[in-house]
C-alpha cells in the first residue's frame, strides 16, 4: 500500500483570537475536523486523491465558518460571485468556475468542468448551467448569505468611507478553503474554493480558480492550495512556482513553500498555503496571525489548528 496524505485549509489572515468567542473557534475546527474525516475516508477506501479533495472542500463549503459556498462573502453590490478550482496531479487535468451564483458548492462545479474535457475555466451563468445539466445541486443565490457576511459588508463599506479598511480584521474582509491530498496509487490533487473578500468589486477574479496561481498538482511533485491577497498571487504564480522551485531548482517542499511566501512577505502581502510532495510530506506557511489548517499523518492521525496550538484528532475513521 502507498502512502497517504491529506492537508486542508480554512484561509489565513490577522484572525486575533479575541475577534470572536471560543465557542466559534471551537466550530470552525470541528468543520475542519468534519473535512478532514470526509477526504481521509475516500482515501482510506483505497479512492482518487482528486475526488478526496473534493469530499473534504464540499464540507467546508457548507460550513458557515469559512469564506466559500454558505456563508462566502458578498461583493460592493450586496451579490455573491463563487470561485472554484480543482486539479488533478495525474495528466495536469484542471477544471475551475469564475462568478457562479446557484452551484451549491463551486468545487463540484470545477469537477464538472474537468470531467467534461471540453474547457478548463468556465464563468458566470453559464458555469452554473453547465454543472446542473451534469448533476451538480443548483440553489437560490441567497442560500450563500448569512447575517455575518451581511454585517460585514456593511463594516466594510463604512471603513471604506472612514479610511480604514486595513485595520478590518479578517472575518470583515476575506478567506479561502483547500485541499490536497495524495492516494495510494501515488496521485497528488488540489482544489480550493471562496467567495473573494468582502466589498469586491462585481466582476473581480482572485487566484482560487486559476491554475497555477492558487492551485496546482503535478504527480511526482507536490500539490498546492495557496490563501491571501489573490491579486499578488496571479501576479507570481505562487503555486506553480512552488512546483518549479522544486523541480527546477531541486528544492525540499518546505524550502520551496516558505520561499514564495518570503518573496511576498517584504511587500505586505498576507499569505498562506498548504502543500504535500510526491512522499507525502506536508507544509504549511503562512505569515499572517493564524491559518485554518488541518492535515493528516500517513497513519491517519489528524490534527487541526488555527493559530499556534494544534488539537490532536487521533485515528481518523476509529
Amino acid at each position: 500500500m502507498g502512502t497517504m496524505a491529506l492537508a486542508i485549509h480554512g484561509g489565513c489572515g490577522v484572525m486575533s483570537p479575541g475577534s470572536q468567542p471560543e465557542a466559534e473557534w471551537a466550530e470552525a475546527r470541528a468543520a475542519l475536523a468534519e473535512a478532514l474525516g470526509a477526504g481521509w475516508r475516500v482515501l482510506s477506501a483505497g479512492g482518487r486523491a482528486l475526488d478526496a479533495v473534493e469530499a473534504a472542500v464540499v464540507v467546508l463549503e457548507d460550513s458557515p465558518h469559512f469564506n466559500a459556498g454558505h456563508g462566502a462573502a458578498l461583493n460592493a453590490d450586496g451579490e455573491h460571485e463563487l470561485d472554484a478550482s480543482i486539479m488533478d496531479g495525474a495528466g495536469r487535468l484542471a477544471g475551475a468556475v469564475i462568478g457562479v451564483r446557484r452551484a451549491r458548492n463551486p468545487v463540484r462545479a470545477a469537477r464538472a468542468v474537468l470531467d467534461g474535457g471540453e474547457a478548463v475555466i468556465l464563468a458566470g451563468p453559464a458555469a452554473d448551467a453547465y454543472a446542473g445539466a451534469r448533476g451538480a445541486a443548483l440553489v437560490d443565490p441567497s442560500y450563500f448569505t448569512t447575517e455575518r457576511r451581511r454585517d460585514n459588508l456593511l463594516s466594510m463599506k463604512a471603513r471604506g468611507q472612514a479610511g480604514t479598511g486595513a485595520a478590518a480584521s479578517e472575518a470583515e474582509k476575506h478567506g479561502t478553503v483547500g485541499a490536497v491530498a495524495l492516494d495510494r496509487d501515488g496521485h497528488l490533487a488540489a482544489a480550493t474554493s471562496t467567495g473573494g473578500y468582502t466589498n469586491k468589486p462585481a466582476g473581480r477574479v482572485g487566484d482560487s480558480p486559476i491554475p497555477g496561481a492558487g492551485t496546482y498538482a503535478e504527480d511526482g511533485v507536490c500539490a498546492v492550495s495557496g490563501t491571501g491577497q489573490g491579486e499578488a498571487f496571479i501576479r507570481h504564480a505562487l503555486a506553480h512556482d512552488v512546483a518549479a522551485r522544486m523541480r527546477y531548482r531541486g528544492d525540499a517542499l518546505d524550502a520551496a513553500t516558505a520561499g514564495v511566501i518570503a518573496d511576498l512577505t517584504p511587500r505586505g502581502t498576507g499569505a498562506g498555503l498548504i502543500a504535500l510532495d510526491a512522499a507525502g510530506r506536508v507544509a504549511m506557511p503562512f505569515n499572517t496571525g493564524g491559518m485554518f489548517r488541518g492535515w493528516a499523518t500517513p497513519d491517519g492521525d489528524g490534527f487541526v489548528a488555527t493559530h499556534g496550538q494544534v488539537f490532536a484528532l487521533g485515528r481518523l475513521g476509529a
